[in-house]
């Protein structure tokens, strides 16, 4: 599946501008700890991170960012991402109850919470090392990698038309 083909699903725009804001606080904290990610990051499994990046020591980072409680609640898929990252994250804004992150249902013992605004963010739950396979690793990286450089390239040259069947 091509990275073009995978539509983010519809949002209201105040939504959408709140998790922009909200990734944009995770990416500067992030940068900050050397740690550097993309947004939109299609995964194997047809599934599309909000946030997906690489610490300093090669591992893997996803981050699921929600804006609203119905959202939260309302997300079975989170899950599916487990697999594809070292460490898990949830990204949300301050104003947003994140008591039901704690709960059962959402594995606290597998996941971290960051809270974030536009400007900056904060950890406020580790999280944990998963210990993705090192071959699953791998891929994941790679994949990272040449996403990187494909979106840096089309930035760079915006009437490039990659080949049918590129990635």
């Amino acid at each position: 599946m091509s990275e073009s083909s995978i539509k983010p699903p519809t949002v209201p725009p105040e939504e959408e501008r709140e998790a922009l804001s909200v990734a944009r606080g995770i990416c500067r904290l992030f940068a900050r700890n050397n740690i550097w990610c993309l947004p939109e990051m299609p995964l194997r499994n047809g599934r599309r991170a909000d946030l997906m990046g690489i610490d300093e020591k090669g591992r893997v980072v996803i981050v699921e960012i929600k804006v609203t409680r119905a959202d939260l609640l309302g997300d079975a898929k989170w899950p599916d991402y487990l697999e594809y990252c070292d460490r898990f994250y949830w990204g949300l804004p301050p104003h947003l109850d994140r008591a039901c992150l704690d709960q059962p249902e959402f594995r606290p013992e597998n996941c971290g919470v960051i809270v974030a605004d536009g400007y900056d963010a904060e950890i406020l739950r580790p999280a944990p090392s998963l210990g993705l396979a090192a071959a699953r690793r791998k891929v994941e990286v790679e994949r990272l990698a040449r996403a990187a450089l494909r979106r840096t390239m089309m930035a760079a040259d915006p009437g490039f038309m990659l080949p049918s069947g590129g990635d």
